[in-house]
């Protein structure tokens, strides 16, 4: 049986994008997103908060693009990719680990929220599929469709298939 490798977060970037090139040519894009929870102590009564930070790497050209033009340090995004979990030696010769969230080619997806500081309110995704453009995010419908709605016409089968 095959697994599911998918990382979401919703968060805030910590510092501005940052990109690099490769040694073969292609640019990486790297992002630092925080993700906070809060919570009130029971026994103190006294409010917590705890931040985790993620490293993010995007290898897709078209949402590195749009991260560097787009997202600057306190902006709100969601990302969405595959997690994976690498290793290196340091010039002690420790071995180090690190575990990204990767926005490969052709997989994971950027999403803007929020306005631009200009008060829109809107958001932007960007996917990472074959599409040969961004696509905006469609607002929300009232009501959405389901796999598990009744047909229109409410008619069922009642001949069994076997």
């Amino acid at each position: 049986m095959a697994g599911l490798n998918k990382a979401c977060i919703l968060g805030n970037l910590g510092v501005d994008p940052e990109s690099r090139m490769m040694q073969n040519g292609k640019k990486v894009v790297n992002l630092r997103i925080a993700t906070s929870q809060s919570w009130t102590d029971r026994a103190s009564g006294e409010r917590k908060e705890r931040t985790e930070w993620h490293r993010i790497v995007i290898f897709n050209e078209r949402l590195g693009e749009i991260a560097e033009k787009y997202l600057q340090k306190g902006r709100s995004v969601y990302v969405e990719g595959e997690l994976r979990t690498r290793s290196w030696t340091d010039q002690t010769g420790q071995e180090k680990y690190t575990t990204e969230i990767v926005l490969d080619a052709f997989r994971g997806e950027l999403v803007l929220v929020g306005g631009n500081g200009g008060g829109e309110g809107r958001s932007s995704s960007y996917g990472g599929d074959f599409a040969s453009s961004p696509r905006q995010a469609a607002a929300p419908s009232r009501k959405q469709e389901s796999s598990w709605d009744v047909p229109s016409d409410n008619h069922l089968d009642d001949d069994i298939p076997f």
